[in-house]
């Protein structure tokens, strides 16, 4: 029993924390602020079906995502057949667009063929997206709100 409780606290984070120090409806900057790329990296886990990470990995039933802040919405891999609802979005991924793809896909680009209904939590989007700034060529040099 005392190895399950080792693990158990090893997985857990200080979320509760954070969202008491952000108050009640905290920004989506302030959530930002806070993100902790370590976190979301545990988050991606449920994405990594789909998605590789890694410089380099190639596509899976999703893009790769290696570097994708900043650079164009469905643009991130030549070879991934993205829908067009996506390229129909236009621009790049910056940091409130991908919170926004986020939470709910199919709100942001009806037609999209990801099925992923969506992270709900808005902390956990954050810590998705510190993580997915920390996987850039630039080593997670991209600007934060």
């Amino acid at each position: 029993m005392p190895v399950l409780a080792l693990l158990l606290a090893a997985c857990s984070d200080d979320g509760a924390e954070r969202r008491r120090a952000l108050g009640e409806a905290p920004s989506f900057a302030a959530l930002m602020r806070v993100a902790d790329a370590e976190r979301g990296s545990r988050l991606f886990g449920a994405c990594a079906a789909c998605h590789s990470i890694r410089l380099g990995a190639g596509d899976k039933n999703g893009p790769a995502l290696h570097g994708v802040m900043g650079k164009p919405i469905a643009g991130n891999s030549r070879r991934f057949a993205y829908t067009g609802a996506l390229r129909a979005l236009g621009g790049v991924w910056t940091l409130e667009r991908m919170d926004r793809w986020l939470a709910a896909p199919a709100t942001m680009a009806p037609g999209t063929s990801m099925t992923f209904p969506g992270v709900p939590d808005a902390l956990d989007r954050a810590d998705l997206i510190a993580f997915l700034l920390a996987q850039s060529d630039e080593g997670g040099t991209a600007p934060r709100p």
